[in-house]
């Protein structure tokens, strides 16, 4: 806990009590490991990567992130079906990163698109789409 400029006592909440903590164990390590960290305390999110992490390998991580939520929304939400075809689209083009495109992976590239464009037209006649 520590005091504020206005004397009003603020308590540190768990999470910022397991950042602190945490920092101070990847200090520990950073230099033997090559660890860095990434973070998002407004939203309580700390990412940890090792000296072999990717950019490709970060972008796989962060799409598991959109595509976990995506299918974790299903159709409940009117913007589902976009996410979950452009998280497709985004495993494909990552995982054949290194190699090229079978034409399979085309066509499904291709469905995938049909199907962004049919809930875009979808969303724009119930009028989900503002002028912002």
């Amino acid at each position: 806990m520590y005091v504020g400029r206005t004397s009003e006592i603020i308590t540190m909440t768990d999470f910022e009590d397991f950042h602190h903590d945490l920092i101070e164990l990847v200090k520990k390590y950073e230099n033997d490991l090559g660890l860095k960290i990434e973070e998002d305390l407004e939203h309580e999110i700390i990412k940890i990567f090792g000296l072999k992490i990717t950019s490709l390998a970060r972008a796989q991580n962060g799409l598991n992130d959109m595509t976990e939520l995506a299918h974790a929304t299903a159709e409940h939400h009117p913007y589902w079906n976009l996410l979950s075809n452009c998280s497709e689209i985004g495993h494909t083009i990552l995982d054949k990163w290194k190699k090229s495109l079978s034409s399979d992976d085309v066509k499904d590239i291709e469905w995938a698109l049909k199907e962004i464009s049919l809930t875009l037209k979808k969303i724009k006649n119930n009028s989900n789409v503002s002028d912002d």
